[in-house]
């Protein structure tokens, strides 16, 4: 059977890998002002400078049923099922768009990541490897789903100012975080954003730091595969993150740069190391 593995553009990963791993991708819409694109056409860097200039956060449109039938049904064409892993379901609709309209479809399935980000694709990455190993496709589902919730997927944010104008803290907190130069911790928990550690200092050691209480704390980590994705971190930050995640013993570790839709969230040189942690498929 020739499975598809299919994820939104909020997977955040280059076309190179997605190539690599043979994962489908619809894209979400960002929109500017009276401009609007897709996901991977317009740029963090654009994002960055509209919001410098304006002030105002750009706005992020989910993936709509209409849109999912369509693109489903040409996947269809070329292969026998399809497997879509979702932004989560407690951040954006897209994830209940994409059920409703594999409802009225055959051999559609669709998983909640309960994640965003490269959460998204390592599990995408995951449901490719046992699709090339020629399971069946509930099998694969049924895998994948026992694996997200193991999905540690964190960042720390280098400025409170998106999160502010987004609306998800509050003027005391921002005032707080200026003040006293704080970077906290967002951690993906049971779906949704929530603040974690609050770290001060400069950005390389406000990295080390977040890389240290991560991998201690989520201790289990399956090896073979690892993100370090960030929104224009300098390349010391990841270079802080990878030297973390090479001496933890990571065999693979992937850097990319946050598209759109999620940099429109958490503004420049947000930095996560993302893995899951349940020590490795068993």
């Amino acid at each position: 059977m020739k499975i598809a593995i299919s994820t939104e553009s909020t997977l955040d990963i280059p076309k190179e890998l997605q190539k690599e791993f043979d994962i489908s991708v619809i894209p979400f819409t960002v929109i500017l002002g009276d401009r609007s694109g897709l996901d991977g056409d317009i740029t963090p860097l654009e994002i960055f400078d509209y919001v410098d200039k304006t002030g105002i956060l750009p706005k992020t449109s989910a993936v709509n049923e209409y849109q999912y039938d369509k693109y489903f049904t040409k996947l269809l064409k070329n292969y026998d099922a399809v497997i879509h892993i979702s932004l989560s379901s407690e951040i954006s609709s897209s994830c209940m768009n994409a059920i409703n309209a594999a409802s009225i479809l055959k051999n559609v399935y669709v998983i909640d990541s309960k994640s965003l980000s490269t959460g998204i694709a390592l599990l995408a990455i995951y449901a490719r490897k046992l699709a090339d190993q020629g399971l069946e496709v509930e099998e694969i589902v049924e895998r994948v789903n026992k694996r997200v919730p193991y999905v540690q997927a964190s960042f720390v944010i280098n400025s409170l100012n998106y999160l502010y104008k987004g609306g998800r803290c509050s003027g005391l907190a921002r005032f707080a975080a200026l003040l006293f130069r704080i970077k906290p911790q967002i951690i993906v928990k049971d779906g949704k954003m929530a603040p974690y550690n609050k770290y001060r200092g400069r950005n390389e050691q406000t990295v080390e730091q977040y890389c240290k209480d991560t991998l201690e704390e989520f201790n289990n980590p399956d090896l073979s595969i690892a993100f370090v994705t960030h929104s224009h971190a300098t390349p010391e930050m990841v270079e802080v993150a990878k030297k973390a995640l090479k001496e933890c013993g990571f065999k693979a570790i992937y850097e990319t740069t946050a598209q759109a839709t999620i940099t429109s969230h958490c503004g420049p040189k947000t930095l996560g190391i993302l893995y899951i942690n349940d020590g490795g498929e068993k």
